[in-house]
């Protein structure tokens, strides 16, 4: 399992080279922020995904800062908040802004949740979120963070309880395998 994320992640070098974390200097020469071991990848996941969906802009640095605090690995709680992208900035605004209408109790404005999508599908081809996004949010208010906070929420539990959950199961596998190993090594022909 180890050596499968290690070939996924990002390097120590590439990861202290990011603008977003240079601020950072010294903390990330911490070993324990790049060890892979159960608690610290699925924390990292879950902080990752987390930040992914509730910060479009500076998620890295979001998600660095609160893996160093909770002693997570940070090249998985960076790679993780890539959950939202430029191809899934649109839908993930439209979608929060649902929801969140929805746990409010407010009706949903078609012409609002259009002009999200165009807006944020118009940012995302420039590569970052820019103040004319971040504004057409405001304008459209409490429903879309509302429904970013329970998407951040949710997707940063699942993704811990899935990493956690697929990781144990890799070990169950593993020793599995060995046991039957053995146990057919060690049995008379």
């Amino acid at each position: 399992m180890r050596d499968w994320i290690r070939q996924r992640l990002p390097g120590e070098d590439t990861l202290k080279a990011h603008p977003g974390l240079r601020w950072m200097g010294p903390l990330l020469r911490r070993p324990w922020l790049w060890h892979l071991n159960r608690r610290r990848v699925a924390v990292g996941a879950g902080i990752g995904v987390f930040f992914g969906f509730l910060i479009p802009v500076l998620q890295i640095a979001a998600a660095a800062a609160f893996a160093v605090m909770l002693r997570a690995n940070l090249p998985v709680a960076a790679a993780a908040t890539l959950v939202s992208n430029p191809l899934t900035y649109a839908p993930i605004a439209v979608l929060a802004y649902q929801t969140g209408a929805a746990v409010l109790g407010q009706r949903v404005d078609p012409k609002a949740a259009a002009a999200l999508s165009d807006a944020a599908a118009r940012e995302a081809t420039h590569a970052a979120a820019s103040v004319g996004w971040v504004e057409r949010a405001k304008a459209i208010g409490k429903p879309l963070f509302v429904g970013l906070a329970i998407f951040a929420t949710v997707g940063g539990l699942a993704a811990w309880a899935l990493v956690h959950g697929l990781w144990t199961l890799g070990v169950w596998l593993k020793r599995r395998r060995r046991r039957r190993a053995r146990a057919v090594r060690g049995s008379p022909v």
